[in-house]
């Protein structure tokens, strides 16, 4: 279930969302690069889950709650302050090394929450009192706006429009995001794919609308981020 946050953090997230594992055994779910960075609580820790540039299979406890506030490509900052994201690129450190005595304080806060969306809300509430002193790169979230369409624009003219040289727009990008323009751009275009599917996995027609040369060029793009077919994606996700 997801739900978008309110006050200052909604620019910068696109949903606050509870999961519950099923309940009989373990399990794992499989998590794919999103282009996101979040703040997870799970078995009474915080955890920042950085931008994956892998796929990779997360173990689950019978019924287990994880809770967690999404933040878009490029507006990690309010949870990672002068961190770069390249630094927890496919990792999932304790809030405590960040955030130090802050993080503690949070989660005694969480442990008078015993309801999920309590829970999700003062994640959401903390990171929203972290904008004005850690502000999002509000050029990097541009340029990932921007990326994010079947026909993005050249990083080369997005960095003249912005009067920056390219060299230094990738830096600030990759530094924000955790990823190269030319990598995020696929990512995203990766996430529109998953997207668009959920309405019917039409992959000819996705293939085309979302700008890939070909289904094959898709198929190609959707085993290298996910670790599976389009069409055995799409099953697991159903």
């Amino acid at each position: 279930m997801e739900r978008r946050p309110q006050g200052p953090l909604r620019p910068w997230s696109p949903c606050a969302w509870v999961r519950r594992a099923p309940g009989a055994e373990a399990s794992t779910t499989r998590v794919v690069p999103d282009g996101c960075t979040d703040l997870l609580w799970r078995q009474g820790a915080l955890e920042i889950a950085g931008p994956d540039t892998v796929h990779r299979e997360v173990p689950l406890a019978p019924g287990e709650l994880i809770v967690g506030v999404r933040l878009r490509p490029g507006a990690a900052r309010p949870l990672l302050g002068e961190t770069p994201a390249t630094a927890v690129a496919d990792a999932q450190p304790d809030l405590g090394e960040l955030w130090g005595a802050a993080a503690l304080r949070l989660g005694e806060a969480l442990a008078e929450r015993p309801e999920p969306w309590q829970i999700a809300s003062t994640l959401a509430e903390a990171l929203g009192d972290r904008c004005d002193i850690h502000e999002p790169d509000r050029i990097a979230v541009g340029v990932a706006n921007a990326l994010d369409r079947p026909h993005p624009p050249a990083i080369a003219s997005l960095a003249w429009e912005l009067g920056y040289s390219e060299r230094q727009l990738r830096r600030r990008v990759q530094a924000a995001t955790g990823y190269g323009p030319k990598t995020l751009e696929q990512i995203l275009r990766f996430r529109r794919s998953l997207e668009a599917a959920e309405s019917g996995p039409d992959w000819s027609r996705i293939a085309a609308e979302q700008g890939y040369a070909d289904q094959a060029h898709l198929s190609r793009q959707v085993r290298r981020w996910s670790g599976a077919t389009p069409r055995d994606l799409a099953a697991q996700r159903a």
